[in-house]
């Protein structure tokens, strides 16, 4: 084999150039990291303030607080809907009601629904303030008279939210997978900063955890686990780093760009504003929220987006890889069709720090950085046939950026029990160390290759979500 070019000058140079511009990149994504620990922090103790003055008790009670309508999505659910809505129907709250919206679905959850609740159709007026596919029929449950069934032609996840948007009659809206649970103070946590600042604040998210392992039982979470399995386990770390460390940074800058399409809370009034959740994109949870930023900045409206830590809502991941790569290449197409139809937000000073700072950080670090990265790791093994390697520093160099990983892996476990106290067995805190720790040797840089694909798939326009099987948290438990 000719390997001439392997010593060319031209060669070294690029290498060295493509080197330079992937460790200056590095570089600022752990000084990134470092800021948004230290941001972190000073907005945990100032939660915890909040809470301290809004007691769940005064909330249950105050007049203050405002009722809310739940929606619930639902596309082949089956196996999670029953236990899911049960879950629901027991949150402390004062006044609430629920929306499930079984968007044509091809297996049983409508019967599910239909048998586990005794439900019966019932007629209701449809006011078409947001757009979405035909409805097929309404049911509801004499016994509760807080929850009602919308069975719809299937249109997606945004057509199925703006049919519940639509029915909903209370002044804010929470939507919430139907593959989650919610812990029963959930709704009551989340609600403070609308208590606190009705005007300005437009949405609310919560904290997302990872329900694989837990006890579950009758729709609520009895005993805290961590995942068994490795796959699940580096997801429960990825999910802790990302909810107590990154969304906790970007609410002290007023920031939040993602509030989690599992658990997140909305001014009703400003959603029909806006029309609604949009139709075409896979992220559609991003989407809106970055869409409240931008009408915010047009309209010079004051906006506040919140995420708060202690209100926490159990989601199932998935525990194959073949799933898990849907999932996640799903995510990155959200992101790149978000930050596309809003580019024009990029750098500019109208639309705050989710213009100035979050946007691009995104642009950078989650879009450019995984081309990078993989185009790193191809490098190493032509640097080494070039003689051009030098293995201590390489040595070096990856002992860094793991160590670092680890550091903000473990600084959010220490938040996470810190401020919901939910591990309480050293063995499970352990445990999710060794995770941290395992998921620097394979883990990240499959999920670089998977956001590298979902890159490849906006540019090819792909559309589509792709099936995300469920066990069920009875037997997830």
């Amino acid at each position: 084999m000719n390997a001439e070019w392997l010593d060319d000058v031209w060669f070294h140079r690029a290498v060295w150039i493509t080197a330079t511009v992937i460790l200056c990149l590095q570089l600022a994504q752990n000084i990134v990291y470092l800021v948004q620990l230290a941001k972190a922090l000073p907005e945990f103790l100032r939660a915890r303030s909040r809470a301290s003055r809004l007691r769940e008790w005064w909330l249950l009670t105050s007049e203050a607080t405002p009722p809310m309508t739940l929606l619930v999505p639902a596309y082949n659910e089956e196996a999670t809907i029953v236990e899911s809505l049960r879950s629901t129907l027991t949150l402390r709250y004062p006044e609430y009601e629920i929306i499930v919206v079984n968007d044509g679905s091809k297996d049983k959850t409508l019967d599910r629904l239909i048998e586990a609740f005794a439900l019966q159709p019932v007629h209701r007026a449809l006011a078409g303030r947001t757009a979405y596919q035909p409805v097929r029929g309404i049911y509801a449950c004499a016994a509760l008279p807080n929850l009602l069934v919308v069975d719809k032609q299937n249109g997606g996840k945004a057509d199925a939210l703006n049919a519940a948007i639509d029915l909903a009659t209370h002044p804010y809206v929470c939507a919430v997978d139907a593959d989650s649970l919610l812990d029963s103070d959930a709704l009551l946590r989340a609600v403070r900063p609308f208590v606190d600042a009705p005007d300005t604040t437009l949405a609310v998210g919560g904290t997302i955890r990872v329900v694989n392992g837990c006890q579950v039982r009758a729709g609520q979470v009895l005993e805290v686990r961590p995942p068994k399995h490795w796959l699940e386990l580096f997801q429960a770390v990825e999910y802790l780093r990302a909810f107590l460390l990154a969304r906790m940074a970007w609410t002290r800058n007023q920031s939040v760009t993602i509030i989690s399409g599992a658990f997140g809370i909305f001014r009703r009034d400003v959603l029909l504003e806006l029309g609604g959740y949009a139709h075409g994109t896979v992220g559609e949870d991003m989407e809106l929220v970055v869409r409240l930023h931008r009408w915010a900045g047009d309209t010079d409206s004051p906006a506040e987006v919140w995420h708060v830590p202690d209100p926490v809502c159990w989601t199932e991941v998935p525990d194959s890889i073949k799933v898990l790569s849907r999932q996640r290449t799903r995510w990155q197409r959200g992101l790149c069709e978000t930050l596309w139809k809003h580019r024009g937000m990029l750098g500019r000073k109208r639309y705050g720090s989710a213009g100035m700072y979050a946007l691009p950080s995104f642009l950078l670090f989650d879009v450019v950085s995984p081309l990078l990265e993989l185009l790193g790791l191809v490098m190493v093994p032509l640097c080494a046939l070039a003689g051009i390697l030098s293995v201590e520093f390489f040595i070096a160099y990856c002992a860094v950026v793991f160590g670092f990983g680890l550091c903000l892996s473990l600084g959010a476990m220490i938040l996470a029990e810190f401020s919901l106290q939910h591990h309480r067995r050293v063995r499970d805190l352990l445990w999710m160390g060794v995770g941290a720790i395992m998921e620097n040797f394979g883990y990240r840089q499959l999920n670089s290759w998977w956001r590298v694909q979902g890159i490849w798939q906006f540019l090819r326009k792909k559309q589509g979500w792709g099936a995300m099987t469920r066990k069920g948290f009875t037997k997830a438990a």
